[in-house]
């Protein structure tokens, strides 16, 4: 168990360093202090053999010419905000727009875009990384300075943790994530298509031609949604559902969690491999997207990256909240104190 560093690379004069988390059974997560990327998820699969299971770039460059948000941290505000705009107390804020007429995962140089503050520690039966920034008052068009602190804790328990918690000096709204990649085959080169998926959701958010949701929350029941009692990713991709057609053949949706209903919210199992990816979390939703636009336009370890080559589990409050009345709040008030855990914990089956 320990933790090691290194330099990764150098974004307008400054190093980026990569930090090595290993627990005591050999698990091991890589992060850089750019955007709080998480660059590998190393563990083993039936057999014992250690790979990576997340989608990431080994090159600096790489992730400024390529990535779609690798296991990067976003926000202010994960996901599309419609019309670059929310109202917040009758006053309009007009957001920095990055996606059309819309602001997607905080606008430019969001979270991603950003080197943070690192400091690695090392607990009893824990390593980690602590990951802080100061977003100003306005950045983006966001109202308050807002304080962030992620933490990173990968436990001998074979558990990945992230521990978000922020404080703003005005009221302002809030709803990060990360948006990692898992594809438990350990080989970028191949498909999630075969991975089979349960959630404890009974609904689904409907999306809309902008890729937002149009504030329909869609009963699962019968559907490719269903995810209840587990399902293959290939369904989604199979389906002629309108909504799996309409985001490319697949899925790319924000499912309602029902946490009481089990004691995870989420598992991801590769039958080939036998790796298993359960998720915890206290947020309301997970935006489960199959990298349907994923076109073989790059590589990894010299290896082309197809379509369907990941699935992200984007755990946050349900996308474009600030601006549907039904989605619940994303509402940070002045001086209080935002706090949110997601879990991923890997085992072999």
């Amino acid at each position: 168990m320990g933790i090691t560093k290194r330099k990764f690379g150098v974004l307008r004069g400054t190093d980026v360093t990569e930090y090595r988390l290993e627990n005591a059974n050999g698990l091991l997560i890589c992060a850089l202090d750019y955007g709080g990327i998480v660059t590998e998820v190393r563990v083993p699969d039936r057999d014992g053999k250690f790979e990576n299971v997340s989608l990431g770039f080994t090159t600096l460059d790489e992730y400024l010419a390529h990535s779609p948000y690798f296991g990067a941290l976003v926000g202010r505000i994960a996901g599309r905000i419609r019309g670059g705009k929310f109202e917040l107390d009758g006053e309009v804020y007009e957001l920095t727009k990055n996606a059309g007429e819309n602001q997607v995962h905080g606008g430019p140089n969001n979270f991603s875009k950003t080197i943070w503050d690192a400091e690695p520690f090392e607990v009893d039966g824990a390593v980690g990384l602590k990951l802080a920034l100061t977003s100003p008052d306005g950045m983006n068009g966001f109202p308050g300075k807002l304080e962030v602190e992620v933490t990173y804790t990968l436990t001998n328990n074979d558990e990945w943790k992230i521990k978000y918690e922020a404080k703003s000096d005005a009221k302002t709204v809030f709803n990060p994530t990360n948006h990692i990649y898992f594809n438990l085959t350990g080989d970028a080169s191949q498909t999630v298509l075969g991975h089979e998926l349960r959630l404890t959701s009974d609904y689904f958010a409907a999306q809309g031609e902008d890729s937002i949701p149009t504030g329909a929350l869609v009963d699962v029941t019968g559907t490719v949604f269903d995810f209840r009692d587990g399902r293959a990713i290939r369904d989604g991709t199979l389906s002629e559902d309108a909504q799996t057609r309409l985001v490319g053949d697949g899925y790319d949706h924000a499912f309602l969690l029902d946490h009481a209903t089990a004691d995870v919210d989420a598992r991801l199992y590769d039958p080939v491999s036998g790796r298993v990816m359960t998720m915890k979390t206290d947020c309301d939703s997970v935006v489960v997207y199959t990298s349907n636009h994923f076109s073989g336009a790059f590589q990894i370890d010299g290896k082309t990256v197809p379509k369907y080559a990941g699935i992200t589990m984007e755990t946050q409050g349900l996308p474009n909240a600030m601006n549907e009345a039904n989605f619940g709040s994303v509402v940070l008030e002045q001086d209080e104190l935002f706090e949110s855990e997601t879990v991923f914990r890997f085992d072999v089956k």
